[in-house]
Protein backbone atom coordinates (compact mmCIF):
# COMPACT_ATOMS: atom_id res chain seq x y z
CA UNK A 1 0.00 0.00 0.00
CA UNK A 2 1.43 3.35 -1.04
CA UNK A 3 1.80 6.20 1.44
CA UNK A 4 -0.70 9.01 1.57
CA UNK A 5 -0.50 11.23 -1.54
CA UNK A 6 0.79 14.17 0.49
CA UNK A 7 3.78 12.12 1.61
CA UNK A 8 5.28 11.98 -1.86
CA UNK A 9 3.46 14.72 -3.74
CA UNK A 10 6.39 17.08 -3.45
CA UNK A 11 8.67 14.41 -4.88
CA UNK A 12 6.78 14.06 -8.16
CA UNK A 13 7.91 15.97 -11.25
CA UNK A 14 5.71 18.58 -12.79
CA UNK A 15 7.24 17.59 -16.13
CA UNK A 16 9.91 15.23 -17.36
CA UNK A 17 13.47 16.54 -17.66
CA UNK A 18 14.48 17.98 -20.98
CA UNK A 19 17.76 17.28 -22.66
CA UNK A 20 20.64 19.66 -22.11
CA UNK A 21 24.36 19.44 -22.85
CA UNK A 22 25.93 16.13 -23.83
CA UNK A 23 28.36 14.32 -21.56
CA UNK A 24 31.93 15.07 -22.56
CA UNK A 25 34.47 12.41 -23.43
CA UNK A 26 35.47 10.22 -20.51
CA UNK A 27 39.16 10.91 -20.08
CA UNK A 28 39.25 11.63 -16.35
CA UNK A 29 42.51 12.64 -14.73
CA UNK A 30 41.93 10.45 -11.70
CA UNK A 31 40.98 7.17 -13.35
CA UNK A 32 42.16 4.73 -15.96
CA UNK A 33 39.35 4.13 -18.41
CA UNK A 34 38.46 0.88 -20.14
CA UNK A 35 35.75 1.04 -22.78
CA UNK A 36 33.28 -1.80 -22.73
CA UNK A 37 30.68 -2.75 -25.28
CA UNK A 38 27.28 -1.10 -24.79
CA UNK A 39 25.29 -2.79 -22.06
CA UNK A 40 22.26 -4.82 -22.96
CA UNK A 41 19.19 -4.01 -20.90
CA UNK A 42 18.55 -6.86 -18.44
CA UNK A 43 15.20 -8.50 -19.12
CA UNK A 44 14.68 -9.97 -15.66
CA UNK A 45 16.13 -9.93 -12.21
CA UNK A 46 16.41 -12.71 -9.66
CA UNK A 47 15.79 -11.72 -6.05
CA UNK A 48 17.42 -13.43 -3.08
CA UNK A 49 17.13 -10.65 -0.51
CA UNK A 50 16.86 -12.05 3.03
CA UNK A 51 13.29 -12.40 4.19
CA UNK A 52 11.95 -12.59 0.64
CA UNK A 53 11.09 -15.53 -1.54
CA UNK A 54 13.05 -15.85 -4.78
CA UNK A 55 11.42 -15.25 -8.12
CA UNK A 56 12.29 -13.78 -11.49
CA UNK A 57 10.35 -10.62 -12.17
CA UNK A 58 10.31 -8.35 -15.20
CA UNK A 59 10.54 -4.69 -14.26
CA UNK A 60 8.38 -2.05 -15.93
CA UNK A 61 9.85 -0.19 -18.87
CA UNK A 62 11.37 3.24 -18.43
CA UNK A 63 9.11 6.24 -18.40
CA UNK A 64 8.90 8.40 -21.49
CA UNK A 65 11.64 10.97 -21.94
CA UNK A 66 11.56 14.21 -23.89
CA UNK A 67 14.52 14.59 -26.19
CA UNK A 68 15.27 17.92 -27.85
CA UNK A 69 11.59 18.75 -28.15
CA UNK A 70 10.62 15.31 -29.48
CA UNK A 71 9.15 12.41 -27.54
CA UNK A 72 11.16 9.20 -27.33
CA UNK A 73 9.16 6.13 -26.31
CA UNK A 74 10.17 3.73 -23.54
CA UNK A 75 12.01 1.15 -25.63
CA UNK A 76 13.89 3.71 -27.69
CA UNK A 77 15.02 5.65 -24.61
CA UNK A 78 16.29 2.50 -22.93
CA UNK A 79 18.19 1.44 -26.02
CA UNK A 80 20.02 4.77 -25.88
CA UNK A 81 21.98 3.95 -22.73
CA UNK A 82 25.57 2.81 -22.97
CA UNK A 83 27.62 1.01 -20.34
CA UNK A 84 31.31 1.36 -19.52
CA UNK A 85 33.71 -0.24 -17.06
CA UNK A 86 35.88 2.18 -15.09
CA UNK A 87 38.82 1.92 -12.73
CA UNK A 88 38.93 4.99 -10.50
CA UNK A 89 42.21 5.75 -8.75
CA UNK A 90 45.50 3.91 -9.06
CA UNK A 91 47.17 0.85 -7.59
CA UNK A 92 45.89 -0.50 -4.29
CA UNK A 93 43.65 2.54 -3.89
CA UNK A 94 41.76 1.94 -7.14
CA UNK A 95 38.10 0.96 -7.22
CA UNK A 96 36.16 -0.61 -10.04
CA UNK A 97 32.89 0.99 -11.12
CA UNK A 98 30.33 0.83 -13.89
CA UNK A 99 28.94 3.88 -15.66
CA UNK A 100 25.51 3.88 -17.26
CA UNK A 101 25.40 6.84 -19.61
CA UNK A 102 22.28 8.22 -21.26
CA UNK A 103 23.05 8.95 -24.90
CA UNK A 104 20.41 10.86 -26.86
CA UNK A 105 18.50 12.31 -23.91
CA UNK A 106 21.53 13.00 -21.68
CA UNK A 107 20.84 15.82 -19.24
CA UNK A 108 24.52 16.04 -18.22
CA UNK A 109 23.86 15.20 -14.56
CA UNK A 110 25.80 12.59 -12.61
CA UNK A 111 24.30 10.20 -10.05
CA UNK A 112 26.33 8.08 -7.62
CA UNK A 113 24.46 4.85 -6.86
CA UNK A 114 25.54 2.88 -3.76
CA UNK A 115 24.49 -0.77 -3.82
CA UNK A 116 23.23 -3.20 -1.23
CA UNK A 117 25.46 -6.01 0.05
CA UNK A 118 25.14 -7.96 -3.21
CA UNK A 119 27.38 -5.47 -4.95
CA UNK A 120 27.64 -3.44 -8.10
CA UNK A 121 27.35 -6.39 -10.51
CA UNK A 122 24.08 -7.68 -9.06
CA UNK A 123 21.33 -7.78 -11.69
CA UNK A 124 18.74 -5.95 -9.54
CA UNK A 125 21.14 -3.08 -8.87
CA UNK A 126 22.18 -2.81 -12.51
CA UNK A 127 18.62 -2.94 -13.75
CA UNK A 128 17.65 -0.11 -11.40
CA UNK A 129 20.69 1.96 -12.44
CA UNK A 130 19.75 1.38 -16.07
CA UNK A 131 16.24 2.67 -15.45
CA UNK A 132 17.64 5.83 -13.83
CA UNK A 133 19.92 6.36 -16.83
CA UNK A 134 16.91 5.97 -19.15
CA UNK A 135 15.65 9.21 -17.61
CA UNK A 136 18.69 11.10 -18.90
CA UNK A 137 21.24 10.65 -16.10
CA UNK A 138 24.79 9.33 -15.97
CA UNK A 139 24.81 6.74 -13.19
CA UNK A 140 28.08 5.61 -11.58
CA UNK A 141 27.86 2.35 -9.60
CA UNK A 142 31.07 1.59 -7.64
CA UNK A 143 32.28 -1.76 -6.34
CA UNK A 144 31.96 -1.02 -2.63
CA UNK A 145 33.28 -4.46 -1.67
CA UNK A 146 36.42 -4.68 -3.85
CA UNK A 147 35.28 -7.86 -5.59
CA UNK A 148 33.94 -9.53 -2.42
CA UNK A 149 30.17 -8.88 -2.21
CA UNK A 150 27.85 -11.04 -0.15
CA UNK A 151 26.86 -14.02 -2.28
CA UNK A 152 23.18 -14.33 -3.27
CA UNK A 153 21.59 -17.26 -1.51
CA UNK A 154 24.15 -17.33 1.31
CA UNK A 155 22.50 -17.65 4.75
CA UNK A 156 22.40 -14.57 6.94
CA UNK A 157 22.14 -16.48 10.19
CA UNK A 158 25.04 -17.19 12.49
CA UNK A 159 28.20 -15.11 12.55
CA UNK A 160 29.26 -15.68 8.91
CA UNK A 161 27.62 -12.47 7.69
CA UNK A 162 28.95 -10.54 10.68
CA UNK A 163 32.50 -11.68 9.86
CA UNK A 164 32.07 -10.76 6.20
CA UNK A 165 30.71 -7.32 7.12
CA UNK A 166 33.57 -6.74 9.57
CA UNK A 167 35.96 -7.39 6.69
CA UNK A 168 34.53 -4.40 4.80
CA UNK A 169 36.60 -1.77 6.58
CA UNK A 170 34.51 1.41 7.03
CA UNK A 171 37.49 3.67 6.33
CA UNK A 172 38.25 1.86 3.08
CA UNK A 173 34.61 1.93 1.94
CA UNK A 174 34.32 5.64 2.80
CA UNK A 175 37.54 6.35 0.93
CA UNK A 176 36.26 4.55 -2.18
CA UNK A 177 32.98 6.49 -2.07
CA UNK A 178 34.88 9.76 -1.70
CA UNK A 179 37.14 8.84 -4.65
CA UNK A 180 34.10 8.17 -6.81
CA UNK A 181 32.57 11.45 -5.66
CA UNK A 182 35.71 13.32 -6.70
CA UNK A 183 35.60 11.57 -10.07
CA UNK A 184 32.02 12.73 -10.61
CA UNK A 185 32.99 16.26 -9.59
CA UNK A 186 35.87 16.27 -12.08
CA UNK A 187 33.81 14.77 -14.90
CA UNK A 188 30.62 16.78 -14.46
CA UNK A 189 30.81 19.79 -12.15
CA UNK A 190 34.38 21.02 -12.69
CA UNK A 191 34.05 20.42 -16.42
CA UNK A 192 30.96 22.61 -16.53
CA UNK A 193 28.75 19.76 -17.76
CA UNK A 194 26.45 19.97 -14.75
CA UNK A 195 25.99 22.24 -11.76
CA UNK A 196 24.62 19.48 -9.51
CA UNK A 197 25.18 15.85 -8.58
CA UNK A 198 22.92 13.36 -6.83
CA UNK A 199 23.41 10.20 -4.78
CA UNK A 200 21.12 7.17 -4.40
CA UNK A 201 21.62 4.27 -1.98
CA UNK A 202 19.97 0.97 -1.10
CA UNK A 203 20.16 -0.91 2.21
CA UNK A 204 23.90 -1.03 3.06
CA UNK A 205 24.45 1.70 0.48
CA UNK A 206 21.67 3.78 2.03
CA UNK A 207 23.53 3.94 5.34
CA UNK A 208 26.72 4.83 3.46
CA UNK A 209 24.74 7.59 1.68
CA UNK A 210 23.92 9.20 5.05
CA UNK A 211 27.59 9.07 6.07
CA UNK A 212 28.76 10.43 2.71
CA UNK A 213 26.38 13.39 2.86
CA UNK A 214 27.52 14.12 6.42
CA UNK A 215 31.14 14.20 5.19
CA UNK A 216 30.05 16.39 2.27
CA UNK A 217 28.78 19.13 4.57
CA UNK A 218 31.85 21.29 3.97
CA UNK A 219 32.28 20.39 0.30
CA UNK A 220 28.84 20.74 -1.27
CA UNK A 221 29.42 18.10 -3.94
CA UNK A 222 25.88 16.73 -3.83
CA UNK A 223 22.59 18.58 -4.24
CA UNK A 224 20.14 15.73 -3.57
CA UNK A 225 19.96 12.21 -2.20
CA UNK A 226 17.48 9.35 -2.24
CA UNK A 227 17.87 6.70 0.44
CA UNK A 228 15.98 3.42 0.04
CA UNK A 229 15.62 1.55 3.35
CA UNK A 230 19.11 2.30 4.62
CA UNK A 231 20.17 -0.43 7.02
CA UNK A 232 21.45 0.54 10.47
CA UNK A 233 21.56 4.27 9.69
CA UNK A 234 23.00 6.69 12.24
CA UNK A 235 20.19 9.18 12.94
CA UNK A 236 22.58 11.45 14.86
CA UNK A 237 24.12 12.46 11.52
CA UNK A 238 20.85 13.98 10.29
CA UNK A 239 21.73 17.54 11.20
CA UNK A 240 24.96 17.34 9.19
CA UNK A 241 23.51 16.14 5.89
CA UNK A 242 24.67 18.42 3.11
CA UNK A 243 21.73 17.92 0.75
CA UNK A 244 17.98 17.25 0.98
CA UNK A 245 17.23 13.52 1.13
CA UNK A 246 14.12 11.55 0.26
CA UNK A 247 13.96 8.57 2.64
CA UNK A 248 11.92 5.63 1.34
CA UNK A 249 11.11 2.62 3.52
CA UNK A 250 8.44 0.13 4.51
CA UNK A 251 6.86 -0.01 7.94
CA UNK A 252 7.69 -3.71 8.26
CA UNK A 253 11.46 -3.49 7.80
CA UNK A 254 13.51 -4.47 10.87
CA UNK A 255 16.73 -3.30 9.20
CA UNK A 256 15.37 0.20 8.64
CA UNK A 257 13.05 1.13 11.53
CA UNK A 258 10.50 3.83 10.76
CA UNK A 259 11.56 5.58 13.97
CA UNK A 260 15.08 6.03 12.58
CA UNK A 261 13.74 7.36 9.29
CA UNK A 262 11.44 9.83 11.05
CA UNK A 263 14.30 11.01 13.25
CA UNK A 264 16.46 11.63 10.19
CA UNK A 265 13.57 13.44 8.52
CA UNK A 266 13.22 15.64 11.60
CA UNK A 267 16.93 16.42 11.91
CA UNK A 268 17.94 16.82 8.26
CA UNK A 269 17.15 20.06 6.50
CA UNK A 270 14.80 19.61 3.55
CA UNK A 271 14.40 15.85 4.12
CA UNK A 272 11.19 13.99 3.44
CA UNK A 273 10.11 10.45 4.35
CA UNK A 274 7.83 8.18 2.30
CA UNK A 275 6.78 5.17 4.38
CA UNK A 276 4.96 2.34 2.61
CA UNK A 277 2.50 0.34 4.68
CA UNK A 278 3.05 -3.40 4.80
CA UNK A 279 6.38 -3.31 2.99
CA UNK A 280 9.60 -4.89 4.17
CA UNK A 281 13.22 -4.65 3.12
CA UNK A 282 14.19 -4.28 -0.53
CA UNK A 283 10.72 -3.85 -2.00
CA UNK A 284 11.69 -1.12 -4.49
CA UNK A 285 14.57 -2.78 -6.34
CA UNK A 286 13.63 -6.39 -5.45
CA UNK A 287 9.80 -6.49 -5.56
CA UNK A 288 8.30 -9.88 -4.75
CA UNK A 289 4.62 -9.56 -5.63
CA UNK A 290 2.21 -7.66 -7.84
CA UNK A 291 1.40 -5.41 -4.88
CA UNK A 292 5.07 -4.69 -4.29
CA UNK A 293 5.50 -4.03 -8.02
CA UNK A 294 2.97 -1.20 -7.75
CA UNK A 295 4.65 0.33 -4.71
CA UNK A 296 8.07 -0.10 -6.31
CA UNK A 297 6.89 1.85 -9.34
CA UNK A 298 5.35 4.53 -7.12
CA UNK A 299 8.62 4.88 -5.18
CA UNK A 300 10.64 5.01 -8.39
CA UNK A 301 8.48 7.86 -9.66
CA UNK A 302 8.85 9.65 -6.32
CA UNK A 303 12.64 9.34 -6.65
CA UNK A 304 12.48 10.55 -10.25
CA UNK A 305 10.54 13.63 -9.21
CA UNK A 306 12.88 14.33 -6.28
CA UNK A 307 15.96 14.17 -8.49
CA UNK A 308 14.34 16.31 -11.18
CA UNK A 309 13.25 19.01 -8.75
CA UNK A 310 16.59 19.21 -6.92
CA UNK A 311 19.03 18.59 -9.79
CA UNK A 312 17.39 19.84 -12.97
CA UNK A 313 14.62 22.32 -12.14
Amino acid sequence: MAPAPAAVAAARPSSLPRASSQLRGLQGRVCSFRRATPSARPATLASSEPGHRSRSQRLPLCSQAEVAGATVDDDEACELVSGSDLVIGEGDDSVRAYLFRAVKNNNGTGILLLSDVFGFEDSATRDFAYRVACNGYNVLVPDLFRGDPWKPGAPFDGDVFARWLAGQAPARVSGDIDACTRWLVDEFKAAGVSRRLGVVGFCYGGARLVEALARDAGEGCFSAGVCFYGSRMDASLGGRLAAPVLFVCGDGDPLCPVETVRELERRARGARAAVYAGRGHGFVHRPQSVEEDADAEDAFNAMRGWLHDHLLA
